[in-house]
């Protein structure tokens, strides 16, 4: 009995023993075919090549020394180095994979072809294990080669969702560094050209990876832009949209909005955002939207920022009563008189439509607009018009007209200002040229 046990403990492991050989075989099977193609290939690009001269010819016959002749062709060199880097990768110990996944990375970086070749050698799922890796230098490592070979190769970004990148990424951001953050936001936003079908952004854990780095204190402002590129990439995608709000996507925005190196990216997003029906209703109950957006419309600095501005106050604006009462209370009027005489030609279109719209408070109908169209389905995308909206709408206008006229005579009187101190100027100059001459007669 025992003798029949240990029989069958020595051919299990015999077994498993060739097993890993078989593998080991097929492996470097596979690679030198691989290799074998590559050069082949260049072979019969060489001797397809035009006919060599005569001079060429007769250098050829003179006798190099012998540290050239034992020096082996670059092409050699490339795929010897390939070889044994896809081996320690595969086979290597941990410090040898991290020396392999740098060395990936200077290929993936020099060749578009090498690329395509790591990803047939099965060097992806390797470099995507050895990001759940807890040793820091080997997960940094392993991301960077990855972003290089996602790099316009949209079959390798297909191949790392899966083979679970996104499961990988790492649930505390505070305990990454700087270059880790970097390093997995840079892989996420080359990543999120992937449609929904490739990339599980529901599933994942994408987009509270996304938010912790918005919302942290200790993130860059390198770390955040990035991030916000990626937001964008993934509010093109409708299915996209109902998770990004669920992970609470607008209120992140909206406080990233008023950075004004962030704003510009955080206003693209929210602009994708508010023609949605959730995405719309997430805006409306955040108390803090009218008042904010309607400061941005102040940055005459930032035209870009204003004009995103204007957009999202109309498609709010819309329809909408209670809305149009918000933002009327936190000032918007003058704000937009100012713009439509000092905007851009496209902020000063949507500000006029906008007062437009405050003017003709009593009327229920609103015609075509340059602004989105939403559908008019349920009271939630706007509401009735109230009663007391005639005399408020005439207090309205009276004010309205009052600090229209105050802000033109304003302006008249700065600029005929500016005007007089030019000619006062013009004119001391005449008369001193003028004496200067009649000096030299």
């Amino acid at each position: 009995m025992s003798s029949s046990r240990t029989q069958s403990s020595s051919s299990s492991s015999s077994s498993s023993v060739w097993q890993l050989q078989y593998m080991k075989l097929r492996f470097f099977t596979r690679i030198r075919s691989l290799l074998k193609s590559k050069t082949s290939s260049r072979k019969r690009n060489h001797q397809s090549s035009p006919d060599i001269s005569r001079a060429q010819h007769d250098s050829e016959n003179v006798v190099a020394p012998p540290d050239i002749i034992s020096k082996p062709p670059e092409d050699q060199n490339e795929e010897v180095v390939l070889q044994k880097t896809v081996k320690k990768l595969h086979f290597g110990s941990l410090e040898e994979k991290e020396k392999a996944a740098i060395e990936i990375e200077k290929l993936a970086r020099e060749d578009k072809n090498t690329r395509k070749l790591m990803a047939e050698l099965g060097v992806l799922q390797v470099l995507v294990s050895m990001v759940g890796s807890d040793i820091a230098a080997q997960q940094i490592a392993a991301v960077r080669a990855l972003i290089q070979l996602s790099h316009g190769s949209n079959t390798n970004k297909a191949l790392m969702a899966n083979a679970g990148i996104c499961s990988k990424l790492p649930k505390n951001v505070e305990v990454l560094d700087q270059s880790r953050r970097h390093g997995f936001a840079e892989l996420l936003l080359s990543l999120s050209s992937l449609t929904n079908t490739q990339l599980p952004v529901a599933s994942s854990l994408i987009l509270p990876f996304l938010m912790d780095m918005m919302n942290s204190d200790s993130t860059d402002m390198k770390g955040k832009e990035i991030c916000l590129a990626t937001i964008n990439n993934l509010c093109i995608v409708l299915e996209n949209i109902a998770p990004l709000v669920t992970n609470g996507a607008v209120q992140t925005l909206i406080s990233l909005m008023l950075v004004k190196d962030l704003a510009e990216k955080a206003l693209a997003s929210l602009g994708q955002l508010v023609v949605t029906q959730m995405g719309k209703k997430a805006m409306e109950e955040c108390l803090t939207v009218p008042k904010s957006l309607i400061e941005i419309l102040t940055w005459e600095d930032k035209p870009k920022c204003q004009e995103y501005s204007a957009y999202i106050l109309m498609v709010l604006a819309h329809q909408s009563w209670s809305q149009r009462e918000k933002m009327a209370k936190a000032g918007i009027v003058p704000v937009l008189l100012e713009v439509t005489l000092l905007g851009s030609p496209l902020v000063q279109k949507r500000a006029v439509k906008l007062l437009q719209w405050f003017k003709d408070e009593r009327n229920v109908r609103m015609g075509p607009h340059s602004g989105p169209q939403t559908s008019r389905v349920s009271s939630g995308m706007g509401s009735p018009l109230s009663p007391r909206s005639g005399e408020e709408g005439k207090k309205m206008m009276k004010n309205l007209v009052k600090q229209s006229l105050y802000k033109n005579m304003e302006m008249i009187t700065r600029r005929g200002n500016v005007n007089m101190e030019n000619e006062a100027c013009r004119l001391k100059s005449l008369i001193i040229s003028t004496s200067s001459k009649s000096l030299t007669c």
